[in-house]
């Protein structure tokens, strides 16, 4: 029999246990701010029928779904003859033939399928949070992955603007609770960059707009302006951009700036008034700290991700401590469960970038000592009589929630105290015949050397 060496496909990562830990830390946090806010928790099959998924996505997209084969003899004479080898040269026509399902390509087009499904059984509107991974057939690089971890949150069934809201206050007390102190939460929304587009005269060319736009702070004012020339806009177009583009002040300044830019767009109006009525519920949501509500938002008129998906208030999150591109983003959206035949239901949404997050921390060092480790502390073990001893020892430290291993055999300190290492265990209680008899344990602090007798109720005490 030939060994096979063993390897990962190319996009794909184990994680180790101290990975997995810090890992964990960061969905748990997530998902407690999600709880707190009313959001539940629901998970959807990896995979999903590939009818559901494509066309979503756009032709790219569509492109890099992991497509799943047919079970069994997938290609049956039936099928080889309606596909012509030698003409046919159309491979997603035979895609159709070998493959009826694919993994999940996001989150999102499975939650709307979800919702559709089980709309007798949904309270609306429905609060959801969902942690799982999903699949692209992408080029793998840095940061980039064909497996990766997506951590959403939705409301459907709801316009209000308070979800905005409570979505941005979800954001700035999620990545606090993580340690970070630097970050930007901005927002921006598609009518006011629709009302834009629309008082040039040049409603078509939104997106060029927008991406031109958004290099600002990269190649300048007359970069912007020279891109803008070559994507069809005139010399008097890009007079009229210039008080936008180079829009300034606070956020209530910035609004007043739009509101006379816009006047004459009852479109861009409407989104002006959205943003306001989002900063004054963030701005009641944080009566604790006055300065909280200007601190943790900020309006940015260049923020145009998803522009053809996102229908009202736009997100993103950026940290500012470490050179990252956005941790999380998302937005309102308007019949996301259209396309499964459930019209005119309104949501919004967004997403926390997990893994880089992952990456800020720990260049950051801020993960918790909690999240560095599994066990915390180690009974040793040293001969029969000393392991029955420590078998009631173990209970007692399990029973008051603190992981505890007992070595399994007996064996030299060196090699236990090595294991201990090995396993980033902070603790190790040492029990010899002196120990037995008084009844005072041995508590090894690894970090320090240092050693102190306690009984067992100081130690639980100590660990606790």
């Amino acid at each position: 029999m030939s060994i096979t060496k063993p390897s990962l496909p190319k996009g794909t990562r184990d994680f180790s246990p101290i990975e997995m830990v810090k890992r964990n830390y960061i969905y748990d946090t997530i998902k407690t701010v999600f709880r707190k806010y009313g959001y539940a928790e629901i998970q959807t099959p990896s995979m999903e029928n590939l009818q559901t998924l494509t066309g979503k996505y756009g032709d790219e997209g569509d492109k890099l779904i992991f497509k799943i084969l047919n079970s069994g003899e997938f290609l049956n004479e039936p099928k080889k003859k309606s596909f012509d080898f030698a003409q046919d040269e159309n491979s997603n026509r035979l895609v159709s033939l070998i493959s009826e399902k694919a993994l999940r390509y996001d989150l999102t087009v499975p939650f709307a399928r979800y919702v559709v499904m089980h709309q007798s059984e949904i309270t609306f509107p429905f609060k959801r949070f969902q942690v799982q991974p999903v699949w692209r057939a992408d080029r793998p690089q840095k940061g980039r992955y064909r497996e990766f971890y997506q951590c959403d949150a939705d409301v459907v069934g709801s316009p209000s603007l308070l979800n905005e809201a409570e979505f941005v206050l979800i954001y700035h007390e999620a990545l606090s609770n993580l340690g970070l102190t630097d970050f930007d939460i901005k927002i921006n929304n598609r009518k006011i960059l629709s009302g834009i587009a629309e008082i040039i005269g040049k409603p078509e060319l939104i997106v060029d707009m927008t991406v031109a736009i958004d290099k600002l702070d990269k190649i300048g004012l007359d970069g912007v302006s020279k891109e803008l020339l070559e994507r069809g806009f005139t010399e008097v177009d890009i007079e009229k951009l210039k008080p936008v583009i180079l829009l300034e002040g606070s956020n209530v300044e910035k609004l007043e700036s739009l509101r006379t830019v816009l006047a004459s767009s009852a479109t861009g109006l409407k989104g002006i008034e959205e943003i306001e009525t989002v900063f004054n519920y963030v701005a009641k949501l944080t009566t604790s700290n006055t300065q909280l509500a200007t601190q943790i938002i900020e309006l940015d008129i260049t923020l145009a991700r998803g522009l053809n998906y996102y229908t009202g208030c736009i997100f993103e999150v950026k940290t500012n401590e470490v050179a990252m591109g956005s941790i999380g983003g998302g937005g309102r959206y308007d019949d996301l469960t259209g396309m499964f035949g459930l019209k005119d239901l309104t949501g919004v949404g967004i997403s926390f970038g997990a893994d880089r997050i992952y990456d800020v921390l720990e260049e950051l060092k801020l993960f918790p000592t909690s999240a560095q480790q599994g066990t915390k502390v180690l009974i040793s073990n040293f001969d029969e009589k000393a392991e029955l001893y420590a078998l009631p020892l173990l209970q007692q430290l399990r029973e008051a929630n603190i992981a505890s291993e007992l070595y399994p055999a007996s064996a030299k300190l060196k090699k236990q105290m090595s294991y201990a290492d090995g396993k980033n265990i902070p603790y190790v209680i040492l029990i010899g015949d002196k120990e037995m008899q008084s009844g005072l344990l041995t508590l090894k602090d690894m970090a320090s050397g240092e050693q102190e007798k306690l009984a067992i109720a100081d130690i639980i005490a100590r660990l606790k």
